[in-house]
């Protein structure tokens, strides 16, 4: 069994009205989905606008995490920065939070040669003196860690545990499986499909909204019914579907500020919130998949 499994929402950064981490917000939001009965979190990652925060939030983000959490699940704290510097920084006071692991990008707009992208990693993971999750976002970095990158970092890391897969090559999955690591798909609709191919679990933001739509994909996986797996992955993929559409920071937050009855803002610009005409018709949507309102907000009791 890995150590790191399942279904970790990568969950939103909910912001105030002064635009600033709304950390009352943010402790809610992972109440929720711990009582939904999911296995960790991805914090402060693409879903919760990394590159957007500053480092005061960063590090208020993983001491808040932390102390909600209290070891009850997984928390996976994103530590990447464009520097070496900055990221030890955060990796360093990840470490003091209390989280169980960090995850990092890959040092980016600068083209780094694979011995300065070891060399980065090596210093930001013993900063923590954590597990380390390498985050695999081409998409947005400009740099794939590819098997025969992965194996250089696994040579020079020694806290390395695994990775969030968001590239393209749904085929690297097993090969990184095959390396040993824990393996977290980075796209919800394909949870069901990466886990057949040596994946662990999956990391997205959709789950956010409606972890247990997810969490029915785990545990039929895990009980071996796959026709069971299979429905639920197919249900919980339109919700992803439509977070796609509409944009995904507004979309989840939006939903998840109507399912919850709390407000976690707009996203930080330059993303704009949805218009009132979109915002009603995520609602909708979302409502005929069965994600209704929460009649009594969860407690951390």
């Amino acid at each position: 069994m890995a150590d790191f499994e399942g279904i970790l929402p990568a969950i939103i950064t909910p912001m105030g009205e002064d635009g600033r981490f709304n950390e009352a917000a943010f402790r809610e939001v992972v109440e929720f989905n711990i009582q939904a009965g999911v296995n960790g979190f991805w914090v402060a990652g693409g879903t919760g606008e990394s590159v957007l925060l500053d480092d005061d939030e960063n590090m208020q983000i993983a001491n808040a995490a932390a102390d909600q959490n209290r070891g009850r699940t997984k928390m996976i704290m994103h530590v990447g920065a464009a520097t070496t510097l900055r990221a030890a920084k955060l990796a360093e006071n990840a470490g003091k939070a209390g989280v169980e692991a960090i995850c990092c990008v890959p040092p980016f707009f600068y083209r780094q040669p694979d011995e300065s992208i070891v060399q980065h990693y090596k210093t930001v993971a013993a900063a923590a003196n954590l597990p380390l999750f390498v985050y695999n976002l081409p998409g947005s970095t400009g740099v794939e860690i590819t098997p025969e990158l992965m194996q250089k970092i696994q040579d020079g890391v020694p806290q390395l545990q695994g990775l969030k897969h968001s590239a393209m090559n749904q085929g690297f999955v097993r090969s990184f499986a095959d390396m040993g690591l824990d393996v977290l798909i980075g796209n919800s609709t394909q949870m069901l499909a990466a886990m057949t191919n040596g994946a662990t679990g999956c990391v997205d933001g959709p789950p956010n909204i409606a972890p247990e739509f997810w969490v029915a994909i785990r545990d039929a996986y895990n009980a071996g019914d796959i026709p069971a797996a299979e429905a639920a992955q197919q249900h919980a993929a339109k919700l992803t579907g439509i977070v796609r559409e509409f944009g995904m920071h507004p979309t989840i937050k939006a939903l998840i500020s109507e399912r919850l009855g709390i407000d976690c803002g707009d996203p930080r610009l330059p993303t704009q919130p949805l218009s009132p005409e979109n915002r009603a018709e995520v609602i909708r949507q979302a409502e005929a998949l069965g994600v209704t309102k929460l009649a009594v907000a969860q407690s951390d009791d």
